[in-house]
């Protein structure tokens, strides 16, 4: 199994140097709700080109590699968001990209990537028997050994998480008296990433990641103590979530963040629904997640920034979300 000590911090403050250009420096603005738990603040990462923070680690793990690594192109498997993010800077660099994801993924993220002239190659879940295997499966590079060109993992990767890290730098330079900060937790690579610059400056900010009760193994972990597998509903929260953590990934976890917090669907589906109504803000569900999970009042009170990680949803479901529906 491959470890992680927390990125250092001089890897994250290179990889911001690296981004400059390509992934912006989102805003950090108050959720325009007054009878919360805590005063709740939105870091919006959903405002970056491609609609999500995977630009970051994308972008600095590209831009890391020497031009021997890149002659053959760039290669990667996703879920969406990181797959947007590999294509948009291979994009930039003039690099071929071709992105695996599963084939439950959102018509919007597979119509992103070929825009961004990425190759889409499915891989097949429906109806998949046991989904542990089949995700440990999807994410081992070893799966796809016809391929050529540097492979870009979507979480499991220094230059990665480095690149997500500068979101955390950015937080504390906003907001230097947060006392919290709520973050996504899919692969694990935005939290082990923030939580690494956060903790490397300010220790004292509580850092938890998030989930949604149809699959929150992040929980059910720093419950036991140990690593742990769960029962798993899918649901349209499609980036966060899932019924085991990979275990390198556990391991850094358990030593940067504080915990873990879990939300509903239907509280979930709410704060996609306010986040528009009250800040005019699109989020995916999983973008929406640390908003729920701040609403839950278990972050405790203070000053609770979210990391409002994508805006990626299908405009269908976004609409039966403004209805009051759940998709």
């Amino acid at each position: 199994m491959r470890k992680y000590d927390p990125i250092p911090l001089k890897e994250i403050q290179k990889a911001r140097e690296r981004i400059k250009g390509t992934a912006i420096r989102t805003p950090l603005v108050k959720l325009n709700v007054d009878d919360t738990p805590a005063e709740i603040y939105l870091k919006l990462e959903n405002l970056q080109p491609i609609g999500s923070f995977k630009i970051r680690g994308a972008c600095n793990a590209i831009r890391s590699a020497n031009p021997d690594e890149l002659r053959d192109g760039v290669w990667t498997i996703s879920g969406g968001n990181h797959g947007q993010g590999v294509a948009y800077v291979a994009k930039q660099l003039g690099l071929d990209c071709t992105v695996f994801v599963p084939d439950f993924v959102a018509k919007t993220k597979i119509a992103a990537m070929e825009r961004m002239g990425a190759k889409i190659r499915m891989a097949p879940f429906s109806g998949a028997g046991d989904l542990v295997a089949a995700w440990k499966k999807f994410f081992d590079p070893n799966t796809y050994r016809d391929m050529k060109g540097l492979f870009i993992h979507p979480f499991s990767d220094l230059k990665v998480m480095a690149g997500q890290g500068t979101i955390g730098l950015e937080i504390l330079e906003d907001m230097p008296d947060a006392d919290t900060v709520i973050i996504p937790y899919g692969g694990g690579g935005l939290c082990c990433g923030v939580a690494s610059a956060i903790k490397a400056l300010k220790p004292m900010v509580m850092v938890y990641g998030c989930q949604p009760e149809t699959g929150a193994p992040l929980t059910a972990s720093f419950k036991a103590g140990k690593q742990v597998a769960v029962d798993f509903s899918s649901s349209f929260v499609e980036s966060a979530g899932s019924p085991f953590l990979f275990p390198e990934m556990w391991s850094l976890a358990k030593r940067v963040l504080d915990g873990s917090i879990d939300a509903s669907i239907e509280d979930t589906v709410s704060a996609i629904r306010l986040l528009a109504e009250r800040n005019h803000v699109i989020a995916e569900g999983a973008g929406a997640l640390s908003v729920a999970a701040a609403l839950t009042g278990e972050a405790g009170s203070g000053k609770v920034v979210c990391v409002v990680s994508g805006a990626s949803i299908d405009m269908d479901k976004l609409v039966k979300i403004l209805q009051g529906k759940i998709p």
